[in-house]
């Protein structure tokens, strides 16, 4: 059950993934005019506003900033797909899941103060795009929690079996062995029992034939 829960979340991953990469490929698109622009122009929602800002393209370069997010969502479902069929309960995968989308998130964050606090306006396709963040990073983390659980029930799980081992070991300190014998004492074997029996009836048979007979 646990195993088919963990294959969910990496489906949801590689979902997410690639619905972000093809949003990131269509405002690509955009940005060289390669494609019309399907939203509002005006108002609150103007996505042309933002989209043809100083912030649209990264810093000091004329590259749009839909290619650095194009670049994570290909990475978001490379990592999904490896987990999916290299094994979803490997450790270092969801760590490097959890920092890959904290990474997004942070730059999500950025991007939205951007809109409201310095542009004022809204890009619908953006804001997309962020909840897909969003959602990717938060499955990150109930994954990464799950598997913390999962470490500490195992843990919990071997420690009687520690202490008996350790206790059954020759090597250990007298206490502990005085302890194991002590325990192994309380119920004797058996057979240990039978031979007991048998002695004392031998025993018995003996003093039997040293008595005198009757004449």
């Amino acid at each position: 059950m646990k195993h088919l829960q963990r294959s969910g979340s990496q489906v949801l991953l590689l979902v997410l993934s690639l619905v972000g990469v093809g949003i990131a490929i269509y405002l690509t698109l955009v940005h060289y005019e390669n494609a019309p622009l399907v939203c509002s122009d005006s108002g609150l929602i103007n996505c042309a506003r933002v989209l043809s800002s100083s912030y649209s393209v990264v810093p000091g370069t004329s590259v749009p900033i839909t290619l650095p997010g194009l670049a994570w969502s290909v990475v978001s479902a490379a990592l999904a797909a490896v987990a999916l069929y290299g094994g979803p309960g490997r450790r270092w995968i969801r760590v490097t899941q959890f920092a890959w989308a904290l990474l997004g998130m942070l730059t999500v964050l950025y991007l939205v103060y951007v809109e409201i606090v310095r542009l004022r306006t809204i890009c619908a396709w953006c804001t997309a795009f962020h909840v897909l963040v969003l959602l990717m990073f938060l499955v990150t983390v109930v994954q990464l929690q799950s598997q913390s659980s999962d470490a500490s029930e195992l843990e919990k799980d071997l420690i009687p079996t520690g202490n008996a081992l350790r206790a059954s070991d020759p090597t250990q300190p007298p206490v502990l062995q005085r302890f194991a014998t002590a325990s192994s004492q309380q119920n004797p074997p058996a057979h240990s029992s039978g031979r007991i029996s048998s002695t004392e009836m031998r025993e018995e048979e003996s003093v039997d034939g040293t008595l005198p007979q009757p004449k």
